[in-house]
């Protein structure tokens, strides 16, 4: 915990395994990614069963020669990627395919490097993605840090993302 705020490292052998396997589920599916800068790929999961995949890209898997981001005005209010993110889809896919299930959920983040390799995720940033997964009952978000595997309460992630400062 974090002051005083739900977040917990996974440190069960068990527990870890199982969150690594649906990390590596998640960076299969980030191979999918069109993006030009990075690629990044979710899983939802309730009862250990996988309900909704995505990853980041464009609208409709569109390949871009550079990212749009690179051509906004400094003073641009609004989400500066050109990607949907992996979140999303992963949301999307969930409410498409399994709509009772949702609620109560887990969603699994990753991202890769330039080869393809998982990264460790950085700190909770993104607003909407933890608005997203709160409005539609996932009850818990997972990544996967330097100092290992973390679960925060989806509350909490949402307050961290407004509380990010790059």
């Amino acid at each position: 915990m974090e002051n005083g705020k739900r977040m917990i490292f996974l440190n069960g052998e068990e527990e870890t395994s199982i969150a690594k396997t649906y990390f590596n589920l998640a960076a299969k599916i980030a191979l999918q990614s069109t993006c030009y800068r990075s690629k990044g790929g979710s899983v939802i999961v309730k009862e250990d069963q996988v309900i909704g995949t995505g990853f980041n890209s464009p609208p409709q898997n569109q390949t871009l020669d550079h990212c749009l981001k690179d051509d906004l005005p400094s003073n641009f209010k609004s989400d500066k990627t050109c990607c949907i993110h992996a979140e999303q889809r992963a949301i999307m896919d969930a409410l498409r395919n399994n709509p009772n299930k949702i609620k109560g959920s887990r969603i699994y983040f990753i991202r890769l490097d330039k080869n393809n390799q998982p990264q460790p995720a950085g700190k909770p940033y993104c607003t909407i993605c933890s608005k997203m997964a709160l409005d539609v009952g996932i009850t818990e978000y997972v990544l996967w840090h330097q100092e290992g595997i973390c679960v925060y309460d989806a509350d909490e992630y949402n307050r961290l993302s407004f509380q990010f400062k790059p």
